[in-house]
């Protein structure tokens, strides 16, 4: 049995509707701040393409209007769920934009823990979002992606195994100063922008650095502006898989 839902948030951003734009609306922009490997056909009746982890998810954009609006909807599933994504910009006084974004559709018979997934991802999203567009803006980052399961291990163990791996204090904290060292990585100086009870971020002066553990995955996912980003992807990826076993 399918479920429809419906998610409302609103931001303001420090860029001009045009920024904005650039940031929701091109591959390279969506790379900078969201999830995955991303690319946009720049048109109505285009497709939007993200991949993340080897999984490739596609949705039909419905509505292309630069500078104002942009919809996307997934195809239907054969049990009839889909989602569709809706961004409204509207330019303010003093270069700032106010980002409307509405994320609808239908869910499955776990609706409820997909549904809170959904609506506890979204708030930090548009704060990456915002970070983005407030100490990068005008570049475009590398995404980085890496997973590994947990296996039995309770959440507070995978987080400290986290922190501890990245010479950060339990819990981390926003405004935090970041002097990490993961093995085999270059150093990570900077500050936590933001914790929550299933990720944390951190950012550099060339970089925003996700990690996100949940229903026995442990994830991350990073935006990398630095000129030197050859094999950054395997080297989390060992990074990841090192600390929890």
């Amino acid at each position: 049995m399918t479920h429809p839902f419906e998610i409302e948030l609103e931001t303001t951003l420090p860029a001009s509707p045009d920024e904005v734009w650039e940031a929701i609306a091109t591959g390279p922009g969506i790379d900078s701040w969201f999830m995955g490997r991303n690319q946009v056909e720049a048109r109505e009746g285009g497709i939007a393409v993200m991949e993340t982890g080897g999984h490739r998810a596609e949705a039909v954009i419905t509505a292309y209007e630069p500078g104002r609006r942009l919809a996307t909807r997934t195809a239907p599933a054969e049990d009839g769920r889909f989602m569709a994504f809706e961004y409204l910009i509207e330019g303010r006084d003093g270069g700032s934009t106010v980002l409307r974004v509405v994320h609808s559709g239908l869910l499955g018979d776990d609706w409820q823990d997909e549904y809170d997934a959904l609506r506890r991802g979204w708030p930090f999203h548009l704060h990456t979002l915002r970070e983005y567009l407030t100490h990068f803006r005008g570049r475009t980052a590398v995404p980085v992606f890496a997973a590994a399961p947990s296996g039995s291990l309770p959440a507070p163990d995978v987080r400290a195994a986290l922190t501890r791996g990245l010479s950060l204090p339990t819990p981390p904290t926003p405004g935090a100063p970041a002097h990490a060292k993961p093995a085999g990585l270059p150093p990570l100086d900077g500050e936590v922008v933001w914790a929550d009870d299933e990720r944390f971020e951190l950012r550099t002066v060339d970089g925003i650095f996700t990690f996100h553990h949940g229903r026995g995955l442990v994830l991350a996912f990073h935006h990398l502006f630095g000129a030197d980003t050859a094999g950054a992807e395997d080297a989390w990826q060992r990074w990841l898989t090192g600390i929890l076993n």
